[in-house]
């Protein structure tokens, strides 16, 4: 049995916990100059902007770590990995996760810790240079506060067997925990992993030796994790990755069991584990448990088979038809097949006593495999929710039956009610998540959006449900979540609370929203937490203990997030301002736009949009993480995202074909320059600029900033009526959502979640293109600021472009505020029907709006914590009393 008392906590701007629920942390490692060329040559030549868009690939292909590793002879180790970590720093898309520092030498390693922020992984140390030198090394990483990799290395060498691997790793936790106190969560061993049928009989156990030495770490060194190289193992298949992401595969399949939950794992080399071939898969298997003495020959024969394989050919196969009726049910809901369900159920409910034993039966015994399935990483979301299609289909035919036998006696596992909050829009996530539960067997009580509190904690009385759960994505639902959980202390409420959206986070849920319910306030990350976290607060035996865990790492997350807001200097405003983001300003960088004031483009053809259309945030709403296209051969999620994404074109053809979204759009060019001392942009209403139109408002930057950054606003990119220059600004809100709502509720309608959840992430993404169309034709042609620019869609999406689109409520203008001077601005209302609830959302949902800046240094920013100060003077101009802005503010609050 692992021996776990403490979870490893890591951070870079956001939190990572190796908590049970996460099994497996993968490692990026393509900013590694030993393990990628085209990193050692960015690095060499200095390009070191391309060589974070390799880091920040890394992060959107779903890395949880990224691993830095400069050791190469024809460059300055020490420096480049400084340099590389102070930029890294400053983007916040990167530094949201945490940083392993890698390399082999002492001294790279400390000058990045001493300048990497959170709490980094050090990789590695070890005994090959003896105690002294181990001892040194242990005892500078628990001042610095790290995690480190302890690779099985002696003075003897590498441990290439059980046992001393074993011997190594036993004798290294011993000086560090039992000696020196090194807190026994922050140790990762990495216990070697070498490659596996090289032809030496010595190397037959390697890979077997590494799993069970793993099993023997977690089993025995309480709270220690393993790590490895993962691509090693297939070494010797190099050119065939048939077999070697089979090998991978099988491979991470049996260390996982066993207890490695860390590794460098390049998820384009991998296969899912059900999907290799079954004779591929028994003869991998013999090479990597070392089942047999000839499992090497055999494999090395059958790997001739797959040289140069491109895939699998997918065909209709009707053979599980002949099987036993139970066997076709959990067929039909874990392969998401509805074509024979209700043919199935008729005959399940002939055999049965009650029409209610085929759902309490036969259904939900289908239903635990897909759970099973779920729950193992086997299935994803896209698949469980078109397994609740076929469930929904199978009930609907049931329920006549069973509602003229009036049975009130059965119980769902539990009932959960689930809102998104006053004045939020967004319910994508939502959704799934009551798709995955309603799979569970737990009964689902949707108030939609936009539900005041009053109303969700009298549906919760009424319906006598088990849990509440929130969802919201913009930043002022979390004002609204928490006062529903100050609501629910003072009406005495005794059932949980459960948080989520994107813009929620553990951090926030344990500062601001846990501390004001007494009875559980729980952040679910994703869906597919949503079950096991659902289950074990419901559950009498384990919910006070799941309660109790939970609040004491809350407890920590509270007090280091306090404990670094307190260490943080933040500047005056006025100094703030001083310290602007200066631009030498010369008339060559102001362009006058070809045609000024408002526009509108009423119903655009949609197949304009196509072009322009990013799938990567597609596959993240279904949970599948990684970056299109390179995610269709992911190693996990890879068959997966190819069928989602086939799904995905055939709406897309309905979509367009029959016209089901209108696209509309403001647009607005406009006389513009800063007022310097408020950071204020004045808006005139003609080229004279003697009368303006309206003011918009920007926030600064205060943190305290080293090296001779600046403290950056908005403002800055626009040029100061001092200059005497005549500077513009632009601003737009686009929408494709007209019609979603109207096609998702049909689907719905239907029992059919999984389309109409595909609707609404279709509707998003024709939004988001809209949004990229419009800014393309700005900059090329309305505005005409680029109009030689020849960009392709990836560059775009890389925002490789001049100019900046900023967006109400994001980093660099977090104040949703600033929506109701745009829609004064553009007449949004009027133009194209886009509306603002009471929180500023944007209805339809499927809309974006923003600013257009076009000045060739401006850029996307953080704006970070500010202080009161600020506020309250962003108040006064903006005409909010202190109190109401410090709400809208809350989160970039450094208080």
């Amino acid at each position: 049995m692992i021996k776990q008392t403490k979870y490893m906590k890591l951070s870079g701007l956001e939190p990572l916990v190796l908590s049970p629920d996460m099994n497996f942390i993968n490692v990026g490692e393509r900013t590694n100059v030993a393990g990628s060329r085209k990193f050692l040559r960015l690095i060499k030549n200095e390009e070191f902007d391309e060589a974070l868009a390799i880091a920040r690939d890394q992060v959107e292909g779903g890395a949880q770590i990224i691993d830095i590793n400069m050791d190469d002879g024809m460059i300055d180790g020490k420096e480049s990995m400084v340099r590389f970590l102070h930029l890294i720093m400053a983007e916040p898309d990167i530094s949201r996760v945490p940083i392993m520092i890698d390399s082999s030498k002492w001294d790279i390693i400390e000058a990045g810790l001493q300048v990497v922020q959170g709490k980094c992984v050090v990789n590695s140390i070890s005994l090959k240079e003896g105690e002294a030198v181990f001892r040194e090394h242990v005892r500078k990483l628990k001042m610095y506060g790290a995690a480190v990799i302890v690779m099985a290395f002696d003075e003897v060498g590498q441990a290439d067997n059980y046992e001393r691997r074993c011997e190594i790793a036993k004798r290294s936790y011993d000086i560090m925990v039992n000696e020196m106190n090194f807190p026994s969560e922050d140790i990762i061993f990495d216990l070697n992993i070498f490659p596996v049928a090289t032809g030496m009989d010595e190397h037959r156990r390697n890979a077997i030796d590494f799993i069970e030495a793993t099993h023997w770490v977690r089993t025995n060194l309480t709270n220690a994790s393993v790590s490895g190289g993962v691509s090693n193992v297939s070494f010797s298949f190099r050119g065939n990755n048939v077999v070697r992401e089979a090998m991978h595969s099988v491979f991470l399949y049996h260390a996982i069991q066993k207890g490695m939950n860390m590794g460098i794992v390049n998820p384009a080399m991998l296969e899912v584990y059900d999907d290799i071939p079954k004779d591929l898969l028994e003869h991998v298997e013999d090479v990597i448990l070392d089942r047999r003495e000839d499992a090497t020959e055999r494999l090395l024969d059958l790997a001739e088979s797959f040289k140069g394989g491109a895939g699998k050919v997918q065909v209709q196969n009707l053979e599980w038809r002949e099987k036993p009726l139970q066997e076709r049910i959990t067929h039909a809901l874990v392969k998401g097949l509805d074509t024979y369900i209700v043919e199935d159920v008729e005959e399940a409910r002939l055999l049965a006593a009650k029409p209610l034993e085929v759902i309490e039966g036969n259904l939900m015994i289908g239903m635990g495999v897909v759970g099973d399935l779920f729950g193992e990483g086997k299935m994803f979301l896209p698949q469980v929710v078109k397994s609740a299609r076929v469930m929904k289909k199978a009930v609907a035919h049931l329920m006549p039956f069973i509602e003229a036998e009036k049975d009130e006696n059965s119980r769902a596992q539990g009932k959960v009610l689930l809102a998104t909050v006053k004045g939020d829009v967004h319910d994508i996530g939502k959704n799934i998540v009551g798709v995955v539960l309603a799979c569970n067997n737990y009964e689902i009580v949707d108030l939609g959006v936009m539900v005041p509190p009053e109303k969700i904690l009298e549906a919760a009385i009424e319906h006598k449900v088990d849990v509440i759960g929130l969802s919201g994505l913009i930043t002022p639902s979390l004002d609204e979540m928490v006062h529903i959980a100050k609501e629910m202390k003072r009406l005495d409420f005794k059932i949980p609370l459960l948080i989520g959206g994107a813009t929620t986070s553990r951090a926030h849920t344990a500062v601001k929203i846990a501390q004001q319910y007494d009875h559980g306030v729980i952040h679910v990350l994703d869906a597919s937490r949503s079950v096991p976290v659902v289950s074990t607060l419901i559950n009498e035996d384990t919910s006070q203990e799941f309660l109790d865990k939970t609040y004491a790492e809350y407890d920590v997350l509270r007090d280091g997030y306090l404990n670094r807001a307190r260490k943080k200097v933040y500047l005056p405003l006025d100094d703030a301002r001083n310290n602007k983001f200066r631009i030498d300003w010369k008339a060559e960088d102001v362009y006058k736009p070809n045609k000024l004031g408002v526009q509108v483009i009423d119903n655009l053809d949609l197949n304009e949009l196509v072009p322009y259309l990013d799938w990567t945030p597609f596959f993240q709403s279904w949970e599948l993480h990684g970056k299109y296209p390179a995610i269709l051969t992911d190693e996990v999620v890879g068959t997966q995202a190819t069928e989602l994404f086939q799904d995905a074109k055939e709406m897309l053809q309905k979509v367009l074909d029959e016209k089901w979204f209108t696209a509309k759009a403001v647009y607005g060019l406009f006389p513009a320059n800063t007022i310097e001392n408020n950071d204020d942009i004045a808006v005139y209403t003609d080229e004279t600029r003697t009368e303006v139109l309206e003011t918009i408002l920007s926030l600064r930057q205060q943190s305290k900033k080293g090296s001779g950054k600046p403290n950056i606003a908005l403002a800055d990119f626009i040029a100061p009526k001092k200059t005497g220059l005549e500077d513009y600004i632009g601003g737009f809100c686009v929408t494709t959502g007209f019609g979603v709502e109207e096609i998702a509720e049909k689907y719905r309608a239907d029992l059919d979640d999984y389309n109409s959840i595909m609707v609404k992430a279709l509707g998003d993404r024709f939004a988001e293109a809209f949004a990229e169309y419009l800014h393309d034709k700005v900059r090329k042609e309305f505005w005409g600021y680029a109009s030689d620019e020849n960009l392709s869609n990836e560059d775009m999406i890389r925002e490789e472009y001049q100019g900046i689109r900023p967006a109400p409520g994001y980093p660099a203008c977090p104040d949703h505020t600033e929506k109701t001077t745009l829609w004064r601005l553009l007449n949004v209302k009027e133009n194209i029907g886009v509306e603002l609830t009471d929180s500023l959302a944007m209805f339809p949902t499927a809309a974006v709006s923003g600013l257009y800046f076009a000045h060739p240094r401006a850029r996307y920013f953080g704006l970070g914590k500010i202080t009161k100060e600020q506020v309250h003077d962003f108040a006064e101009r903006r005409g909010y009393t202190h109190e109401v802005m410090e709400r809208w503010l809350a989160p970039n609050l450094n208080e």
